[in-house]
């Protein structure tokens, strides 16, 4: 007898239909085709044991199980449940299929029937949700955040016995009920009028977040880099419907991620290490999984000590920075997993750390700091709209400060009231939410200059020796800077602090405290880095 399963399989962020055919006929011998890995060979073992446990027989006799489309490579564990169902139906040990028409059906089994989480639940009940089928059948750890789906009932189990019921007798399967979606609208992690001073780099960070701009933050160690970034997500905006279900899905194929109980409410801060290799930023491996550039979605990415990441690894940030996305290439498929965040990284300004520092004298010398710098190519640099130095203050500047400082929420208010405009401006323009993501044909609609405005910024450029992208994100800084003052016209001053923003393309260097040239480059004819 011939007996088919509705099921599904991921491929990156998306799911796609997969029909498990089991075939039981004369012979001997278990076979299971359809390029499955070898966590679908193993399974076999899991699902014999499994039915003898509950009082049913594996048989004797040969088996074959397709997984159409057969020429997809499928991995994981979530095949385990429909081909114990698909082999208990070819034997006929159970009958009444046509219960299970109209659903699709995933799950890990245990040796004692019991059936455990997999990864993708949300992902395979959207796609489910939109090839029509009525429900899902699913472990109930992943209930809830497939339940997350609109337009499909979902179905939790905790043991197979529960679907053996449903299909055998006149039991119901109660649908779990999603918790419904409302945006965090207060944060109760750090906040910003927790930080003494530096009202110039909460500034650029309010401009950041504002535009959703790339920022490096450049300054002494110890001087409150890495706390200052940490700030930055309580000033974003929060996270629309729309958006909260694209970082969901990144974050609901994450093997490490058994269970999601809401949709995720709040913009991911993603902090990767140093030592972080270019697949585990990049995303890959053998079985391809997204890396912390993906899981950044929609959020932040902070790269801390930015010129200790190895060169390699900072070079994945090129396309993802400019595309929005990341492409895994295989020889057998390529993955696309959807990278839409902003890069904030923060370094020291050379070696030892203490260029520039009020107390702290400097010991490297002008060729050290050059080559410290150029560990960071110039294209990453000039993806980078925000260069911040961010000042030492001594010890008895920070206690005796008692100015309140401003909050959070304060500087979220001013930074949602820009993005609604910029909501606006870009309502025409599929995938541009804002001024960050201005694609290069529409700038010169969206920021016109006047004539004197436009003088100065070409002598700037020429002065700073700026590349045609550092042209377009300065005027892009400006454009932020001018929805933050309510200005529908970009002026002098707002070219003026977006161009105060591109510290190391200054023409110069600082050594002890006297301005340095910087040493020539050799064979090459971009800025100094």
């Amino acid at each position: 007898m011939l007996a088919k399963i509705n099921s599904s399989a991921l491929f990156g962020i998306d799911a796609f239909r997969v029909s498990v055919e089991v075939s039981v006929t004369k012979g001997l011998g278990y076979i299971i085709t359809g390029l499955p890995d070898d966590g679908i060979k193993e399974s076999l073992s899991r699902i014999a044991i499994a039915i003898h446990n509950i009082d049913f027989q594996m048989p004797r006799t040969k088996l074959v199980i397709n997984l159409a489309p057969a020429d997809v490579r499928k991995t994981g564990t979530a095949f385990d449940l429909p081909i114990t169902l698909g082999i208990l139906l070819a034997t006929e040990q159970i009958s009444d299929i046509e219960k299970l028409c109209d659903f699709v059906v995933i799950g890990e089994i245990g040796l004692d029937g019991s059936i455990f989480p997999v990864r993708g639940a949300f992902c395979m009940a959207y796609q489910a949700a939109k090839n029509g089928y009525k429900g899902i059948i699913l472990p109930k750890t992943n209930a809830q955040e497939a339940a997350l789906v609109k337009g499909i009932k979902v179905y939790g189990v905790s043991h197979i016995k529960e679907i053996l019921e449903f299909i055998q007798t006149t039991a119901v399967l109660t649908p779990v009920k999603p918790i419904p979606f409302n945006p965090k609208a207060k944060l109760n992690g750090p906040d910003f009028n927790e930080v003494k001073g530096q009202s110039r780099v909460k500034r650029a960070l309010e401009i950041a977040a504002a535009g959703g701009h790339n920022a490096l933050l450049i300054g002494p160690p110890g001087n409150g880099k890495t706390m200052l970034a940490s700030r930055l997500p309580s000033i974003l905006p929060p996270l629309t419907l729309d958006e909260a279900l694209e970082t969901t899905r990144v974050h609901s194929v994450l093997s490490q991620r058994e269970h999601l109980t809401a949709l995720i409410r709040e913009r991911p801060f993603r902090s990767p290490h140093h030592t972080s290799s270019d697949i585990a930023l990049g995303g890959g491996g053998s079985i391809p999984m997204p890396g912390e550039i993906s899981l950044a979605h929609n959020g932040v990415l902070f790269l801390d000590e930015l010129p200790e990441f190895k060169r390699s690894a900072i070079e994945v940030l090129r396309q993802p920075l400019e595309a929005r996305k990341v492409l895994i290439a295989r020889v057998k498929c390529s993955i696309e997993y959807p990278a839409t965040f902003m890069l904030l990284a923060a370094m020291n300004p050379c070696i030892c750390g203490y260029l520039g520092h009020p107390t702290r004298k400097c010991t490297c010398n002008k060729t050290a700091i050059y080559w410290y710098r150029r560990r960071i190519s110039g294209p990453i640099l000039e993806r980078i709209d925000l260069h911040i130095e961010v000042e030492s203050l001594s010890i008895s500047e920070i206690i005796e400060r008692e100015e309140v400082q401003e909050s959070s929420a304060v500087i979220r208010e001013r930074v949602i009231k820009a993005r609604k405009i910029q909501t606006a401006r870009f309502e025409s323009e599929k995938g541009v939410h804002c001024n960050a993501q201005m694609p290069e044909n529409k700038i010169e609609e969206y920021c016109q200059l006047d004539k004197p405005t436009k003088d100065y910024l070409l002598r700037s450029m020429d002065l700073l020796q700026l590349s045609v992208r550092a042209y377009s994100r300065i005027l892009k800084v400006s454009r932020t800077i001018a929805d933050l003052r309510g200005s529908k016209e970009i002026r002098l001053d707002h070219v003026a602090e977006a161009i105060s923003f591109r510290t190391l393309d200054k023409p110069f260097l600082i050594v002890s405290g006297k301005r340095v040239a910087k040493p020539p480059l050799t064979n090459s004819n971009h800025s100094f880095l």
